[in-house]
């Protein structure tokens, strides 16, 4: 049935840009964050295949400052896969998750869609767009927010929140917050009308209406210059969410499903296993079962591309992906790791809670290992691209920048 203006919709996705992404190295040195592969997809693959649960999606946006050229190929795949048109438009410069909203508009306003869907890149969870599309419409406000309850401790390191547990109104909004406000966090993902963009546009008016009645001296104009151009920098969180709180204006949907951001590198790990496991909802042929002797022993959640080489006295899982062209040896083990492209693990090799990066190398009787801790700096063990890790040498808990060779043993180390 053809969509008509009245109920088309669009999705965008916020995808940052290299200078956001530093906290993810090595593995962003030579691939964009976004594009990373957790549960055996790109990181941005998963909130766009979410956006599939969307009614008459007409168009996905994906917004940033990488460089085109870095999503070019997989812009164009992804197109032809979900037969939707997905575009990528590129910042100049950071505009802030609001601004870069807002710069954009003209292209986000061109379907005339009822609602507009933003996710954020780097969150992980179910998104569960069809119930909050339910909520939002039955709310009538100009956004709805996906909240999660959380414990008290780690509230802080998020947007806390205050929402009327009766109309589930948003009353009070702080992003990171020095004292505890709420057990309910901001998660990322957010429905808005295009009202949305006359609340971004007071925010940069008022800005440059400061800006310019601003009395200041010469010098003080010197050294505020750049932040003068800054005026068209508006944050979704700050700007947006704080002062329309509690003006029956925004409202809350609260998912009870996993959620997670992806920051570290070490948090990739933790959300590809959760995207392994939901795979058995969403998409059981991505998990490698065992077919007899032929196949390897596979233990819980894998996910193993078909151009991988793994041989049938190895044992994989659980909570493991491996890429493409990967090679994997008789009597290898594999627990709660990634392991990337044309990556070659040799005989009687033990890799848990780590990242392989690409083209690197595994030798016979070897571990490379991690303790299974996934916030902190040395919790799992990562191997940039082209390390090879020597014959009966242990790796543990360390991060190896590429191209380096290991041939002895070494724990809780970074090696540049």
């Amino acid at each position: 049935m053809a969509m008509t203006n009245e109920n088309r919709n669009v999705a965008v996705i916020m995808v940052g840009g290299p200078t956001k992404g530093t906290r993810f190295r090595p593995l962003s040195l030579n691939l964009a964050k976004p594009l990373f592969p957790l549960a055996g997809q790109p990181m941005i693959h998963h909130p766009i295949i979410a956006c599939r649960k969307i009614p008459n999606l007409a168009r996905i946006y994906l917004i940033g400052f990488y460089e085109e050229r870095e999503f070019a190929l997989y812009v164009s795949a992804i197109s032809k896969e979900l037969r939707i048109p997905v575009r990528y438009l590129r910042e100049d410069k950071p505009h802030g998750s609001a601004g870069g909203l807002y710069v954009f508009r003209d292209y986000l306003v061109e379907e005339d869609p009822t609602d507009i869907f933003v996710l954020n890149c780097d969150v992980c969870c179910s998104f569960p767009l069809s119930d909050m599309l339910a909520a939002h419409k039955k709310y009538g406000g100009i956004g709805t927010l996906l909240v999660k309850k959380v414990s008290a401790e780690s509230a802080s390191e998020f947007g806390e929140l205050v929402a009327d547990p009766m109309t589930g109104e948003l009353l009070h909004y702080a992003e990171k917050p020095e004292t505890f406000v709420s057990d309910r966090i901001n998660c990322g993902v957010y429905i808005f009308t295009p009202e949305i963009f006359l609340a971004i546009q007071d925010v940069a008016s008022l800005r440059k209406d400061r800006a310019t009645l601003r009395r200041m001296s010469s010098f003080e104009a010197l050294q505020s210059a750049s932040k003068l151009s800054q005026t068209d920098f508006v944050r979704l969180d700050q700007d947006i969410l704080t002062p329309l709180a509690g003006k029956k204006k925004l409202y809350t949907f609260e998912t009870i499903d996993f959620w997670e951001q992806i920051k570290t590198p070490g948090m990739s790990l933790r959300c590809s296993s959760l995207y392994l496991a939901q795979y058995r909802l969403t998409a059981p042929e991505l998990l490698a079962k065992q077919d007899g002797a032929r196949t390897p022993t596979i233990v819980g959640d894998v996910y193993i591309h078909p151009s991988a080489k793994i041989h049938p006295s190895s044992k994989i899982g659980p909570n493991v992906s491996i890429s493409a062209n990967a090679h994997i040896g008789p009597g290898v083990r594999l627990i709660g790791c990634i392991i990337l492209d044309d990556v070659e693990v040799k005989e009687n090799a033990v890799i848990m809670h780590s990242i392989v990066g690409w083209k690197s190398s595994i030798g016979r009787w070897s571990r490379v290992q991690g303790g299974g801790n996934y916030t902190s700096k040395l919790g799992i063990t990562i191997l940039g691209e082209d390390v090879l890790v020597e014959d009966e040498v242990v790796v543990t808990d360390c991060i190896v920048l590429p191209h380096k060779t290991l041939n002895i043993s070494v724990q809780e180390e970074i090696i540049l």
